[in-house]
């Protein structure tokens, strides 16, 4: 009786892979044909883009009147086909031909403070050889657009419109393009030409005056002077005796030669001095959708952190700014309040974005955070404590309709503000409780 044994196949011994059958063969050069007509079809796509879906519709309604004429044999369906067919003929017939235009659009101010006005200018001229036809205009604003006509315009001559933007809210609103539609008067056909770019216009938040920061918040302006001593610096502090490697520079002559004469031994006495600091400003703005009631308290917060921008600026002091998932260091000049204008709640714990901050702009001497009046007391004072050691902390938490008040929690000082008014007297006694 025979035995079966079973022969090991060696490891070395690999199965060949199975090649693509056909069928995956066909469809993988299918797909590289269709990616390889795609600037072929774009034109293509480009023209069935006009058609609206009411065209659409009634093309293939007219269609199957047409067939269904052919089966059953109704001269009626053949007539609604044959009307339905044409009239979708001649909608395209009304949006064929070129209009010569020379259109400009421009945005004064480009940047503004909510509330203020802002105007889009656009200029037209007929650069055709004939007259042309009232024509319908639309300039999108943000999420709305104004449409307006077009009077009839002889060659050479030029149409100006003023369009008055919103500005109600802060943001940041998409102006344009200027474009004009080409079409039927059933709305089956559109040609839709664009003949400006988008421009930004930038909606600043609404910002109250500050006083300058070199009293009551700050009392410097071009620097602090710290108790760290320095060899070199501004601010001197006094007198000290001569060690190996200071700066023969910084040698005290005349107290050398008194201390030289009382002691009859020669005793270098040298400038000891201060280290002062730049001042630099961290602007911290908790845009967690947990630490706000509602969306007037996050308005509230975000003027009041750009209002503090805004007199950083105008003091020429260093700023960095945080909101959210935005970071903003060395911030200068209207890109100080163009952080705050795109601002939007997300979810972000404000002391991670406190350590981002102080991780980005090492050199941060004091930063103020602002937050709503539901963020725990203990997450701001963490996110005080993620900034650098040594770095001066205000909290601000804001609450509309509130009291002014300012209290210490966990060895920090805690400002509440009811109202935007109230950010000067808070600032004004220093940050000191």
């Amino acid at each position: 009786m025979s035995r079966l044994r079973r022969i090991a196949r060696p490891d070395r011994e690999r199965r060949t892979p199975r090649e693509p059958g056909r069928l995956a063969r066909v469809r993988d050069d299918l797909r590289g044909r269709w990616a390889a007509a795609a600037p072929r079809r774009e034109p293509v796509a480009r023209v069935l883009r006009c058609v609206s879906p009411l065209g659409w519709a009634v093309l293939g309604i007219g269609l199957a009147c047409w067939i269904g004429a052919a089966i059953l044999g109704w001269l009626e369906l053949a007539y609604a086909a044959i009307a339905l067919v044409l009239l979708f003929l001649l909608s395209c017939l009304l949006t064929l031909g070129r209009t010569r235009l020379d259109v400009s659009l421009k945005i004064a101010p480009r940047r503004v403070t909510a509330g203020e006005v802002a105007v889009a200018e656009v200029r037209l001229r007929n650069t055709g050889s004939g007259r042309l036809l009232p024509l319908p205009l639309e300039l999108p604003c943000g999420d709305t657009s104004t449409r307006f006509l077009v009077p009839p315009l002889p060659a050479g001559h030029d149409h100006d419109d003023i369009v008055v933007l919103p500005t109600g809210r802060r943001g940041v609103y998409r102006i344009g393009p200027v474009t004009t539609l080409r079409g039927d008067p059933f709305g089956l056909v559109r040609r839709t030409i664009a003949w400006t770019d988008a421009v930004d216009l930038v909606v600043h938040p609404v910002t109250t005056y500050l006083g300058a920061f070199g009293t009551g918040l700050l009392r410097d302006l071009d620097g602090q002077t710290t108790s760290d001593p320095s060899p070199s610096d501004l601010a001197f502090h006094g007198l000290r005796e001569y060690v190996p490697g200071d700066d023969q520079r910084h040698i005290h002559w005349a107290s050398t030669a008194k201390r030289t004469s009382v002691s009859g031994s020669m005793s270098f006495m040298v400038r000891q001095f201060l280290d002062t600091r730049r001042t630099h400003i961290g602007v911290v703005l908790d845009c967690d959708e947990a630490a706000y009631a509602g969306d007037d308290e996050f308005e509230l917060a975000v003027s009041v952190a750009a209002s503090l921008a805004r007199r950083a600026v105008a003091d020429q002091i260093d700023l960095s700014e945080a909101a959210g998932t935005a970071y903003l260091p060395g911030a200068a000049g209207a890109a100080a309040l163009d952080l705050f204008a795109r601002t939007q709640l997300v979810r972000e714990r404000v002391d991670v974005v406190a350590a981002n901050l102080a991780r980005r702009s090492p050199g941060i001497s004091m930063a103020v955070v602002v937050s709503g009046s539901r963020a725990p007391l203990e997450l701001l004072a963490r996110a005080a404590a993620a900034l650098p050691s040594g770095v001066t902390a205000l909290v601000i938490r804001v609450e509309p309709g509130a009291d002014l008040a300012r209290r210490a929690a966990n060895g920090r000082v805690v400002v509440t503000v009811g109202a935007l008014a109230d950010l000067p007297r808070a600032l004004a006694s220093g940050v000191r409780a």
